[in-house]
């Protein structure tokens, strides 16, 4: 039954997103308004909801694949510029850790919290890997992937027009390091080029923040004591 409504509410959401026309009007956003309620309302236990809804869960796979396809489209623009899109991912990918990790850590945030906002601007199984690594919570890592993509999703092209940024590489390079899967899926909604350069970064950040994480995350501790 689930299942069911699952699909509904994508079909509809993503109907209203068009209607709408509006950045705010993202269909996750959307999708997250109706089910929640729903699930609430009729006392539905996730578990029972997620059970329901397995076959989704199973398409993700195949679903991120497919990125790969505008990727190799663009593998000449990606030959011809690779040092800028290293270096793009490199400076983002550490940037984000670090600020991150700093502003928490002056606040006073428990030193597990940090652990687990360490990775929030890769996707989630990489930053729930990452937070469980340092002694974070998996968990508090998905949640922040979610709000960290969602407001990539929502405010990323009102600013590229703002700044007049129509560059591909900029954008895509920009939204892949920054908001992972969902903003590279609101990138293949607008523009093909776009969607293979954030497909670029999402994997490129997500090797890197694996790797730096544990010593970013050291050097944050050590900075702040």
């Amino acid at each position: 039954m689930w299942l069911l409504v699952t699909i509904a509410v994508f079909f509809v959401s993503r109907w209203i997103a068009r209607k709408l026309n509006s950045p705010f009007a993202n269909p996750l956003l959307i999708s997250i308004g109706l089910i929640i309620p729903a699930l609430m309302l009729l006392k539905v236990p996730y578990e029972t909801y997620e059970l329901d809804n397995l076959w989704v869960n199973y398409m993700l796979q195949p679903a991120v694949v497919a990125l790969a396809y505008p990727l190799y489209e663009q593998l000449p623009q990606i030959r011809a510029n690779w040092k800028i899109i290293m270096l793009a991912c490199g400076v983002g990918s550490v940037l984000s850790m670090l600020t991150t990790g700093i502003i928490a850590a002056l606040m006073n945030v428990d030193i597990a919290l940090i652990a687990a906002l360490m990775g929030k601007s890769v996707t989630t199984p990489i930053a729930m890997e990452v937070a469980n690594n340092l002694g974070g919570e998996p968990a508090i890592a998905a949640i922040m992937v979610l709000l960290v993509g969602v407001f990539g999703a929502i405010v990323a092209y009102p600013i590229y027009n703002m700044l007049n940024i129509t560059h591909p590489i900029a954008r895509g390079l920009t939204m892949g390091n920054v908001s992972h899967a969902l903003g590279t899926a609101t990138c293949a909604e607008k523009d093909q080029k776009d969607a293979a350069f954030s497909s670029l970064a999402l994997v490129v950040c997500g090797v890197i923040t694996s790797v730096l994480a544990p010593s970013l995350f050291a050097f944050v501790l050590w900075f702040v004591h």
